[in-house]
């Protein structure tokens, strides 16, 4: 019985595999932009 495709056209399983990476890759970028955030204000504080 094969899998059938949600309105992405992606099967449960793959939508598991792309969900995985989506969400390292986003833990990655909001631990990125922290870090620079940091920087900025630890080089140019506003107070």
């Amino acid at each position: 019985m094969a899998e059938q495709a949600s309105i992405s056209g992606l099967t449960e399983q793959q939508a598991k595999e792309f969900h995985e990476q989506f969400k390292v890759t986003y833990t990655a970028y909001v631990g990125l932009a922290a870090l620079v955030h940091l920087f900025i204000i630890a080089a140019n504080p506003w107070f």
